[in-house]
């Protein structure tokens, strides 16, 4: 368990090659500033950025092949976590961001194009009016509930997708209120951020309601 900034670092470092601790280095001071104009995250939170949210979402890598070359797609990416920071780290990786606010919007935009993300496309819509297309592996941190965001999202995964949506304490209830196909499908892992929080790793397609 990650317990200190100093954890945190060293944890994603291990993950990261060179150019890549060095653009999260550049990220976090372009955060906070933005963080001034717009709430991305809570003031507190960026005391514990390596932490909160930088290692917080780097942790999902280690569920994921290296070699993994289909779309990564992030729901509700907000601030930025955990897709924008994954571009980061792995700018050769197709990621894609859905978020609807348009402020929102234009910061992901703008620190994609800033660190040259070229592979990094800002889809600024609700998910519903989304075209439909495969992915990968599916991410969401604090977007829906469980069952809305399985419904909303199933169109785009396929029988080989994973699934990684942190949950923080509500996930293995979310997981208990679903059907025994969906518990079936997923499971929960410990955090490495949080000893109180799980994230819920699937890999599939749910069926349809």
């Amino acid at each position: 368990m990650i317990e200190s900034e100093a954890q945190a670092r060293a944890y994603c470092a291990k993950r990261c090659d060179a150019a890549a601790r060095d653009r999260l280095e550049r990220f976090i001071p372009i955060l906070a500033a933005e963080n001034e104009q717009q709430n991305l995250v809570s003031k507190s939170s960026l005391e514990n950025v390596w932490t909160r949210h930088i290692a917080d979402s780097i942790q999902l890598l280690d569920y994921v092949p290296r070699e993994t070359s289909t779309p990564w797609l992030d729901l509700g990416a907000g601030a930025g976590f955990p897709g924008l920071v994954i571009a980061l780290v792995r700018p050769a990786w197709p990621v894609m961001l859905v978020e609807s606010r348009k402020r929102r919007i234009e910061w992901l935009e703008r620190v994609a194009h800033e660190f040259g993300l070229e592979n990094c496309q800002v889809l600024g819509s609700r998910l519903e009016t989304v075209e439909t297309f495969e992915t990968g592996v599916i991410t969401a941190r604090a977007f829906a509930p469980l069952g809305k965001l399985l419904e909303l999202s199933a169109r785009f995964s396929t029988r080989s997708t994973i699934w990684l949506l942190p949950k923080g304490r509500s996930g293995a209830i979310e997981l208990e209120e679903q059907p025994s196909a969906i518990r079936k499908m997923f499971h929960v892992e410990q955090s490495a951020t949080d000893s109180e929080a799980g994230i819920l790793v699937g890999k599939g397609r749910p069926a349809q309601r």
